[in-house]
């Protein structure tokens, strides 16, 4: 089971928070340091001192890390053009050595575009559909070789489909609830599907739509990664986990139903659940990005009784 990071910066985060929580990450053993994209804070947070880009923050910490993967849950549709963004994902993967994923989604928070004059238009899923499309077609196209796409969204016109990732494919994450046109979209092009924040029963119908639609699409339910996303909170005791939970602003009750959080040996059993319902992945939703004793506690009482 590989345990990742998953930090919410738009709350309220600078990058040298990001930069000493992705540090902590790769020095307590995780597997990666993910992010969300986003703008605009939501609910009562205070958002101070103001967003940071998702893809500029991982370009910095992609010469500041050596071994830890760097992705984000999940890249906003809305918020780049698909040739802009090959470009900058390629980039990006070229500056770490190759430790990038695109996960990759339609945008959602209608909110922030308006904050921040993004377009935000009615058919966000065609237009993901053709996002994919020509992102992955970019880096597929051969050195010498140029790229087309003639959308109903989307043309690009002999293009040279540069520059190229430093891996031979970059993993792209495709993840929601949906249960018809998401399941298809990432049989067709993802290499890990990731549901967030759901519950086991949940979890486990989507897998199986998104491997039913894997088979349906020629390949193997195996072919794919399958992941989950959860808020986190841990504790040695009682009064840890109930004083992490305020300072999140959440009841422990509720994180304990719908997150991974209580004791140590309460949040490996049900990680376990996870597992056996065919999650290998788990996103670690962590909200208190000052708490490094949280990613400690973590890494030294759940992720070593991981197999």
């Amino acid at each position: 089971m590989d345990l990742r990071i998953f930090t919410e910066p738009q709350q309220g985060a600078t990058y040298d928070t990001l930069l000493t929580v992705a540090k902590a990450t790769e020095d307590l053993g995780f597997d990666a340091f993910f992010r969300s994209d986003h703008y605009l804070r939501m609910g009562s947070a205070d958002g101070l001192p103001g967003p940071t880009d998702a893809w500029i923050t991982l370009a910095g910490l992609a010469r500041e890390t050596k071994r830890i993967r760097l992705g984000t849950l999940m890249t906003a549709g809305t918020f780049r053009l698909p040739g802009v963004l090959a470009v900058q994902v390629a980039q990006v993967d070229q500056m770490s050595g190759g430790r990038v994923e695109l996960g990759l989604g339609a945008g959602w928070f209608e909110e922030e575009h308006k904050a921040y004059g993004i377009p935000f238009p009615k058919e966000k899923f065609a237009r993901l559909e053709e996002q994919l499309e020509i992102v992955t077609g970019l880096w597929a196209t051969e050195i010498g070789q140029t790229y087309s796409h003639d959308g109903k969204h989307y043309q690009l016109t002999d293009s040279p489909a540069l520059p190229k990732p430093a891996q031979g494919k970059v993993p792209v994450l495709i993840g929601g609830h949906g249960a018809t046109r998401t399941p298809r979209l990432a049989a067709q092009y993802a290499d890990e599907f990731n549901i967030p924040f759901a519950s086991i029963e949940d979890s486990e119908r989507q897998f199986g739509r998104v491997r039913a639609a894997a088979e349906r699409a020629g390949r193997k339910g195996s072919d794919l990664v399958y992941s989950s996303a959860l808020v986190v909170c841990v504790g040695k005791d009682d009064a840890e986990v109930a004083r992490r939970a305020a300072a999140i602003g959440r009841d422990v009750d509720e994180l304990k139903a719908n997150g991974l959080a209580g004791s140590p040996a309460e949040v490996v059993d049900k990680i376990g659940r996870y597992e056996a319902i065919g999650a290998s992945r788990i996103y670690l939703q962590c909200l208190d990005l000052a708490d490094l004793d949280h990613l400690e506690i973590i890494s030294s009482q759940v992720q070593s009784q991981l197999s």
